[in-house]
Parts: structure tokens; sequence; C-alpha cells
């Protein structure tokens, strides 16, 4: 069994994007990142702190708008307006999740797509869809990368992903499809969960429910990919998978902390390299 280690590859890709951005520093350009965070919910608020550390570390310049719990949406989508008219500011971050009274499709379709760093723009995600280039949301783009670092080959592979969501589940089975793998995508309503992962060579979780992955869910030698990240009542951060006993039957699995959540944030960090490119080709 080999660590898929998310933290030494988020690691390196930080170091190459700090040299990039120097080079764009020689030109008068400073890839800029606004992040948008409403409320004051502790998970959201440590995300936002390690995306702004991760932004110091490689001399991108990050800037986040904290808003009330209680703020009206309008005055949110006035916010995302000036920013996208901003000329400092390559890609904008609105933390998810937000308040109920929010309509967060309306939020993010908001977001002019040449700043959607996160991917989330219907536009962007189109493009996956369509296997054009375009923004990818950044844990899909950290899992694939992470796998491709390993040598991991995903054409013709068997992929299950659990979990289908916009941010991670979908966006990730098309970025499967691209590589042509063969993807089931399984979801709250699947029947007979185990069935699906144990035909499984690439198994990615992202739930949010602590040992849902048994031992017995996955077949011999498959590559285990956990997304989720979960606390529990003594304080341990533990993903969606039962790392001690499934460590035993695969051949590569993520570990949580340090696999794809680092990744995570360093994909993030890319997409606003990315953008700021692509401001300067306008020049």
């Amino acid at each position: 069994m080999q660590i898929l280690d998310g933290k030494a590859l988020a690691q390196n890709i930080e170091n190459a994007i700090q040299q990039e951005v120097q080079i764009l520093n020689k030109r008068n350009v400073t890839p800029g990142l606004a992040v948008i965070l409403v409320g004051n919910d502790p998970a959201s608020q440590s995300y936002v702190n390690m995306k702004a550390k991760a932004c110091k570390r490689t001399g991108i310049y990050s800037i986040t708008h904290e808003m009330p719990e209680n703020i009206q949406q309008e005055s949110l989508l006035q916010t995302i307006a000036m920013l996208n008219q901003n000329p400092n500011i390559d890609g904008i971050l609105v933390q998810l999740p937000l308040p109920k009274h929010i309509n967060t499709t309306a939020v993010l379709e908001a977001i002019a797509p040449q700043k959607d760093v996160d991917g989330f723009h219907p536009f962007n995600m189109g493009r996956i869809f369509a296997n054009l280039d375009g923004f990818i949301p950044a844990t899909p783009l950290g899992v694939i990368t992470l796998l491709k670092h390993y040598n991991v080959s995903l054409q013709g592979k068997n992929v299950v992903i659990v979990g289908a969501s916009n941010i991670v589940g979908k966006p990730l089975s098309a970025l499967f499809l691209n590589e042509n793998a063969t993807v089931t995508l399984c979801h709250i309503y699947t029947q007979n969960l185990a069935k699906h992962t144990k035909e499984a060579d690439i198994l990615c979780v992202a739930v949010g429910k602590p040992n849902l992955i048994t031992k017995e869910m996955i077949k011999e030698g498959a590559i285990v990919v956990d997304i989720g990240i979960n606390k529990l009542s003594d304080g341990r951060i533990v993903g969606d998978v039962d790392f001690s006993n499934v460590s035993t039957q695969c051949s590569f699995i993520t570990p949580v902390p340090g696999g794809v959540g680092p990744m995570t944030i360093a994909s993030l960090l890319q997409n606003t390299l990315k953008a700021a490119k692509l401001r300067t080709k306008k020049y």
C-alpha cells in the first residue's frame, strides 16, 4: 500500500506557482484573489484562513470580504459586481455553504466566468463536460492531479464515485470520463452501495460520513481517494473511509488530513494564476 501524499505534492505546486508569480511581478502583474465569507461558520472560517495563508506563501494578493449571516442577497450580489469590475482581482471565490435565505445558484452565476476560479459557474461546468478548457473545480482538479503525479493510469479503469454533489462528484465524474475511464456515480438513493464499490479500480468518496467505506466494500488492490472531512467528538479529523482497515486492502490511499485537502487549495491557486495569465494576454 502506498500513500497518495497530497501535502507533499501541494508544496511542490506552491513552489512552482511562487516562481511563476515572480515572473508576472516583473511585468507589473500580481495575481489577485477575493474571497467572500458570509457568517461565522468555524469550518468556513478555517478554510478561508488556509486559503489566505497559501496566497501569502505564493505571492498572490488576497482579500477577504467578511459579511454578516443576515446579509441581504442584493448586497452580496453588489459586492460580486464590484469585484467583477476590479482589474486587480483575477479570481472570486464565495465560500460555501451560504445561509439558507440566499440563493446559492444566483450568487455563483453572478461571478464573471473568467474570474470563476472555483469552477462552479454553469459556463465553466459546461466546458468541463464538453472536455473544453476552462476553470475546473479545485477538489476534482486536485484529485486528478494527485493520481497523475503517482502515475496512476486512468484510461479504461472502472471508477466509482460516492457522492454526487455539484462541487465534487459531478465534475469529478466528467474529468474521469475525459480521461477515458468508465464511471459509476453513486448517491444517497443508490441501492446496494457495496455492490458498486467492490467493482472499483479507483474509488473516490466525498460524502461527509466517517467510516462509510469499510474493508469489505473494496476489492484487493483498489485505489482509494478519500475526499471526506469529518471532525469527531474527540477532535480528530477523519475522512469517509475506515483508513486503518481499508489501507491493508488497497494499493494506493489518500490520508485524511494530508491527502486531497492540500491539493484543493493548491488547485485553487493554480486557477487564480491561470486567470491572471489570461488577463495579461488581453493587453
